[in-house]
């Protein structure tokens, strides 16, 4: 099918993509959910650094593989796909950079970037979603909906986060996934880079803070601070964050604070890595004036296990409880979001915007910490307070300069 691209926008029916990074949410997410979707998706290309994987995935899928990802993304320009999908591991910022340079639409998993730093300068209509799936969740949406209906995010009076994390190993038992192996060498250039864009953000050698905003706060709890900002937007203050125990990696994390708007509301995040739990669980309750509602998530690498949706209030003198499941799958629902995007311009739920804002929160979290721990920090954490001491509760305003 013949692509034309009017305004930025890719008019087909079927949406000819690349996939680079090939690890496992490519394998056990990506590739299977875009082979069902083939009415409006088709794999043309893929790539990874382990160029032997890549040519096994392409032959199998009937794509061409790639083991640099600049090359891939240079084929895109010839017309070999219409759009990206970005699964690479670490930072996705220069890789975004150069697919969104090339004018390529992008879907990029989470995080976006370690740094605010490597996003500054990208237009704010940058043609980019960020794969925060649990925000298209049926029972996300239909949470949404019925916040609305009560008073929306003003009505709030907490929002409670709890999520109860088994190894990975341990939920990927049934997944068969395929390990990548490039070079070292092939690895250096992305890992120097990433090691870059944490001295930027954190501003210190220290290796544990570094992993606890990389793979922790950005790399897992993002997800929460997404659907904070999907129900009553990014958090106004962090008053307070703990970390435990001091000698396990990945820890338990705690955070609270104050949600935006006049309404009062707080909010309470807690992450648990217990590596040999029995089983993923995820928790987020929403409590206001007139009932609760709460949310319980699988595991995320469980296609088309449903979210559970629980509404509690009040008919009269009876206590009414209204349970709502629904099969149909976050993952999926996202990618017919991006295709939508790419082929009519539909805003995705996150882009640019709610990302950064999410790279605010994480850097605050990690600063609440350090000040309360007594560790020194600096980069991005903390230059903007130095300078204004509001400026901590401002992402606002911290991020104005990007856009």
């Amino acid at each position: 099918m013949t692509t034309l691209r009017r305004e930025g926008l890719v008019d087909v029916d079927v949406v000819k993509v690349a996939v680079v990074g090939l690890g496992v949410a490519a394998q056990v997410v990506y590739l299977p959910l875009l082979a069902r979707r083939r009415d409006v998706f088709r794999v043309t290309a893929v790539c990874d650094l382990d160029g032997g994987h890549a040519e096994a995935i392409g032959r199998e899928i009937g794509a061409a593989a790639f083991d640099d990802p600049i090359a891939t993304l240079d084929a895109g320009m010839s017309g070999a796909f219409d759009a990206v999908i970005i699964l690479t591991s670490g930072s996705h910022g220069p890789l975004v950079r150069a697919a969104l340079d090339r004018g390529l639409p992008v879907l990029c998993e989470k995080p976006l970037a370690y740094s605010l730093a490597e996003l500054k300068g990208i237009p704010r209509d940058a043609r980019l979603m960020v794969g925060y799936m649990k925000q298209y969740d049926p029972a996300a949406q239909r949470m949404l909906d019925t916040l609305h209906e009560v008073g929306g995010a003003m009505a709030v009076r907490h929002l409670d986060v709890t999520v109860l994390h088994p190894s990975d190993e341990s939920q990927l038992l049934f997944a068969r996934v395929r390990a990548a192996k490039p070079a070292p060498e092939r690895v250096a250039p992305y890992l120097e880079a990433d090691d870059q864009a944490l001295a930027t953000a954190l501003g210190t050698s220290s290796e544990r803070l570094r992993r606890l905003y990389s793979r922790v706060v950005l790399g897992s709890m993002c997800h929460d601070l997404s659907l904070m900002r999907l129900f009553t937007g990014s958090a106004d203050t962090v008053d307070h964050a703990a970390v435990w125990p001091a000698d396990a990696f990945p820890p338990s994390v705690e955070v609270s604070g104050t949600l935006r708007g006049d309404g009062a509301g707080r909010y309470g995040l807690r992450w648990h890595y217990l590596p040999g739990y029995p089983a993923y669980h995820e928790t987020v309750a929403v409590h206001h004036d007139h009932g609760s509602m709460e949310l319980r998530f699988p595991s995320p690498y469980l296609m088309n296990a449903p979210t559970t949706l629980t509404c509690l209030s009040r008919v009269g003198t009876t206590e009414r409880r209204t349970v709502h499941r629904d099969v149909a799958e976050a993952f999926e629902r996202q990618l017919v979001a991006f295709h939508r995007f790419v082929t009519q311009g539909e805003p995705p739920l996150t882009g640019l915007q709610g990302a950064l804002e999410d790279i605010v929160t994480a850097q605050r979290i990690v600063r609440r910490y350090a000040e309360w721990a007594g560790h020194p920090l600096g980069g991005e954490c903390v230059e903007e307070s130095d300078s204004d001491p509001t400026a901590a509760e401002q992402p606002a305003e911290r991020l104005s300069e990007l856009l």
